[in-house]
């Protein structure tokens, strides 16, 4: 049996990391899924005014006071992607390729997802649509897979997969130098659409169309409504209360994910917030 957190932090950015230092002073086992480098929107901001105390910054001196404080605390953040979260009763599951980890709280702070849907996606997810390369791979033993990858480290993905597929097509959606297996066909254009009736036949881009059993699309995150199934989503966002809570009992988010204004000095306050309410959630199991 794994072992079971109090809470689990489900991102990286000023939500989570707000949401792990009050877990941390408050004495409860959690565990903060995530990058290292904590958040690429705030790596990318030129200058915030409107945080309180770091006047004139650049995103990088906030992130680097944010890294500082995490050491300071001794909080180390694990990078795992999270593909899925269920609801077990009195803990969750969350699932990270052939892994499990457990908790009794959850708190998501994913930020929210930039770019649409592709027109097709939603109607042919699970029907050779994934987002997990990996979990789905003996599936595609022998049969031909395209990826669209959002970011450099979904290359290993890519790799994993060639040595089970027939063909694999990689298109990467980031500027870097892709550097994949030979075996692998790297296809430098744009998306367009995903077409399949009861499953997906073909990936349509700009300049060309790919023949295909099956198509990972690998973003930065999820949308929370597939990583948490049961999840009460309302305008593209988790829908919360005051205290954070969502409609699933223990399951708590704060930040981008629960709506606007986007303002990281608002989602470090939920993230505040959400830690508080997780900790009076695992205290009252405990009575």
């Amino acid at each position: 049996m794994s072992e079971r957190y109090d809470i689990a932090i489900v991102g990286s950015g000023p939500a989570g990391i707000s949401a792990a230092l009050n877990a941390k002073i408050r004495n409860k086992s959690f565990i903060i899924f995530g990058n290292d480098e904590l958040s690429n929107k705030l790596v990318k901001a030129n200058e915030i005014n409107n945080y309180l105390g770091f006047h004139g910054k650049s995103g990088k001196e906030i992130q680097q006071a944010f890294i500082n404080h995490l050491r300071a605390m001794d909080i180390k953040i694990t990078e795992e992607k999270i593909n899925n979260i269920y609801a077990m009763g009195d803990y969750f599951a969350l699932m990270v390729n052939d892994k499990t980890y457990e908790a009794t709280s959850v708190i998501l702070a994913t930020g929210i997802q930039y770019g649409k849907l592709f027109p097709g996606e939603e109607k042919l997810l699970g029907k050779g649509v994934g987002y997990c390369a990996t979990c789905d791979a003996p599936l595609y033993r022998n049969k031909v897979v395209t990826i669209i990858a959002y970011s450099k480290k979904e290359e290993e993905e890519a790799n994993f997969i060639a040595t089970l597929a027939s063909k694999v097509y990689y298109v990467p959606m980031y500027k870097e130098f892709v550097n994949v297996h030979s075996s692998i066909e790297v296809v430098n254009d744009t998306p367009v659409e995903i077409i399949g009736e009861d499953k997906v036949e073909k990936l349509v881009l700009k300049n060309k169309e790919i023949t295909t059993d099956g198509l990972f699309i690998l973003r930065d995150s999820i949308s929370p409504g597939q990583l948490v199934p049961g999840l009460k989503i309302v305008d593209n966002h988790v829908e919360v209360d005051r205290l954070m809570q969502t409609n699933l009992k223990g399951c708590f988010a704060a930040g981008d994910i629960v709506g606007r204004p986007y303002q990281y000095i608002k989602s470090a306050g939920e993230g505040n917030v959400a830690a508080l309410s997780a900790v009076s959630y695992v205290d009252s199991k405990e009575k």
